[in-house]
């Protein structure tokens, strides 16, 4: 134990002896001499770039350290800047001092301090500060959930920048740990996705209720009739499947038990499946288990039962949901969702499917999957509520699967600490070469509310859950597009390498600048690579054999003019590919340009379609496939030109129907992408 954990633990004891949960002042300022920060008096001295750091125990992800602007214009910047640059954020877990301070070098606080030292004729000294990140993460990490008494916060502001650093005002609040979960059995989530045996319960003899909507799904799914089995007293068989009375009949352990009943009746068959032990895992179906005020305390004893069987010889079963739309698992052949077939039908849409979706709502990725079936995810896991089985669970098991590349999550929100979890599995999976991207819901206060009458979660405050997320290396999306497009993007460009100098090609001078217009987020920049002299003579070899060199001048972004046909397109793409000063290529692909051929069919020029061997369609797929850079296409045209763009899609090619989207999405990939990549290279090191 340290010197400053004891002088702490010392501290916070004698408080709490006294019936307090914050410390006084004469203790603080022991406490803040232990850091190697002064307290200066009330409202001590200020400067022109006073700063504010503080320590809070959080619900969702534990201790977590931030930093940034304080004094009175801490409030003012964090709403009216863009994301890092009032304040920064790590779960202390997942950084340490170095990683810390280069997070604090973005935000407008840093700033300021080096804006003060230049105006003072010195140079900016960042090790007292260094110091004070380190000694408050040791401090933050010795005070565990497992310690009788925790921080909840240790604030200081205003911080003067000075050596040592000097604490106008400062604060301390200690308690009791918040109870935590059990561990789950997660290497159970095998069972649930590639069951050997699964029963249902819920079915219907006579009507086409959900249980027997789901049988129908899992035997159309080419899951075998020989390995289900309904459990339904009374009778002896339905659709062809074999019936038993109840779980005691059973002659086997089932891998899975998909419970579509009504939630009334979950209660008491949950503590019959604990107590038997027949079953590995538990697919809870039924809604409104925890999210009417009703059922808010039947379902937490409901999930109490549950974590304690975790405490049993083999950790007793996992359970997925409740309100959990089900599972599709293509290797395990089975369709669970009650969602009739031909309502959403799952054509393979890539070679090898290498992605999951998991989702506390079905609805979306039933729309997801609806509007883009190229995301062709190999598992859709609906999440539900999480009574047991949660993200980080699930991220876990998937960190360790390598045949799964990329991983989308939509997530309405966290039960105690299970952030902290999620935010583990999310550095995991990161680590092991996986691409997450991340939606969560809940950004507002009406948000919010909808997401506690949805799947009984916590939504939590976003801006700590998208700082921490990213810092843990997923990639975070604002929106529902983004998410869409982040995931499709990730899928479609995971083997190719990373970098920020972008190449902008296309026929439409608006498309040309549109891309260029969009190479900048809130915390990354591309930039547009300078051509090469080969590349410039290559690209004008190409247009003059198109009778274009008097209509264009080779730059980047280049407009290459509605002339050109999809072979002048391709092969200045592939220009742009070969200089060394590009990492990646967006191409507007012009499908409204007389000379491409981009029409399913063309009544005027019979022959001159997709289906030509001229046509981009056959043209830029082998072009696409044979670089390590990222090449994107854009389609942007009407419902003329979806067999152009969809045909190009299923042959592995990255196309979006409109410039500005694709570069933007670009621009969020790459800059996750080589996030990532620094990842890896400092626990390399380590």
């Amino acid at each position: 134990m340290s010197t400053t954990h004891s002088l702490a633990t010392a501290l916070l004891r004698q408080a709490a002896a006294e019936g307090r949960d914050r410390l006084a002042a004469a203790e603080l300022e022991k406490l803040l001499a232990g850091l190697g920060i002064q307290l200066a008096e009330r409202n001590g001295p200020a400067t022109t770039a006073d700063l504010r750091i503080s320590l809070l125990n959080t619900r969702e992800f534990g201790m977590v350290l931030f930093a940034g602007v304080g004094g009175p214009d801490a409030g003012l910047d964090a709403g009216n800047f863009r994301k890092d640059r009032a304040t920064v954020c790590a779960a202390v877990e997942l950084t340490d001092a170095d990683d810390f301070l280069e997070r604090f070098r973005r935000t407008l606080a840093w700033q300021r301090l080096a804006a003060q030292a230049k105006t003072d004729g010195r140079p900016l000294e960042e090790a007292p500060l260094k110091a004070c990140f380190e000694r408050l993460l040791a401090l933050a990490a010795a005070f565990s959930a497992n310690d009788a008494l925790v921080i909840r916060s240790l604030e200081l502001d205003p911080v003067a920048l000075r050596d040592p650093l000097v604490a106008g005002a400062a604060r301390c609040e200690f308690g009791p740990p918040a109870p935590g979960r059990r561990p789950r059995p997660v290497h159970k989530i095998d069972q649930l996705l590639h069951p050997a045996s699964i029963g249902i319960i819920g079915v219907s003899a006579t009507a086409m209720n959900f249980g027997r909507i789901i049988l129908h799904n899992l035997m159309d799914s080419g899951y075998p009739k020989a390995q289900l089995t309904i459990l339904r007293p009374g009778e002896a068989e339905i659709d062809g499947v074999r019936c038993v009375a109840g779980l005691k009949a059973l002659d086997r352990k089932l891998d899975l038990l998909i419970v579509a009943v009504a939630a009334s009746a979950v209660y008491e068959l949950v503590d019959e499946i604990i107590a038997t032990d027949a079953v590995e895992a538990v697919m809870l179906i039924p809604g409104s288990l925890g999210e009417t005020q009703k059922s808010r305390e039947p379902a937490a004893a409901l999930a109490a039962r549950i974590n304690a069987a975790h405490a049993g010889t083999g950790g007793g079963p996992v359970f997925l949901g409740a309100n959990c739309l089900g599972v599709v698992s293509h290797p395990g052949h089975y369709d669970s969702w009650f969602i009739p077939l031909e309502r959403l039908p799952k054509p393979q849409k890539k070679p090898v499917r290498n992605s999951v979706m998991l989702s506390q709502s079905g609805a979306f990725m039933i729309t997801r999957l609806s509007q883009n079936p190229w995301l062709d995810p190999r598992y859709m896991i609906a999440v539900g509520n999480q009574t047991d089985l949660t993200h980080g669970d699930l991220l876990t098991y998937f960190a360790e699967r390598p045949e799964v590349e990329t991983i989308g999550l939509y997530i309405e929100g966290f039960k105690d600490l299970d952030g902290l979890e999620f935010a583990r599995a999310v550095r995991r999976a990161v680590l092991q070469g996986k691409q997450i991207v991340v939606y969560k819901s809940g950004q507002t206060v009406p948000g919010q509310g909808g997401v506690l009458g949805h799947t009984a979660s916590i939504a939590g405050d976003p801006q700590l859950f998208e700082s921490v997320v990213r810092q843990a290396g997923a990639i975070v999306a604002e929106d529902l597009d983004a998410f869409d497009d982040l995931f499709y993007i990730a899928g479609a460009l995971h083997g190719k390498r990373a970098g920020r100098r972008l190449g902008a090609i296309s026929g439409a001078g608006f498309e040309a600048v549109g891309m260029a217009d969009s190479i900048g987020s809130e915390t990354f920049t591309m930039t547009m690579g300078a051509l090469e002299a080969k590349t410039v003579r290559d690209i004008e070899a190409v247009l003059a054999a198109k009778k274009l060199d008097a209509l264009v001048e080779v730059r980047n972004p280049i407009d290459i003019n509605p002339g050109a046909d999809d072979e002048a397109h391709l092969q200045i793409a592939e220009a742009f590919l070969n200089d060394p000063n590009i990492d990646a290529v967006v191409v507007g692909l012009d499908p409204t340009a007389p000379a491409v051929r981009a029409l399913a069919q063309s009544s005027k020029r019979p022959g001159f379609d997709i289906n030509d061997p001229k046509s981009t369609v056959h043209l830029m797929p082998p072009i696409a496939e044979r670089h390590a850079k990222p090449l994107i296409g854009i389609v942007d045209g009407g419902r003329l030109y979806d067999a152009m763009a969809a045909r190009l899609m299923d042959q592995g090619v990255c196309v979006f129907r409109n410039c500005g989207r694709g570069t933007r999405a670009l621009v969020r990939y790459m800059d996750a992408r080589l996030g990532a990549d620094a990842l890896r290279k400092r626990f390399a090191r380590h």
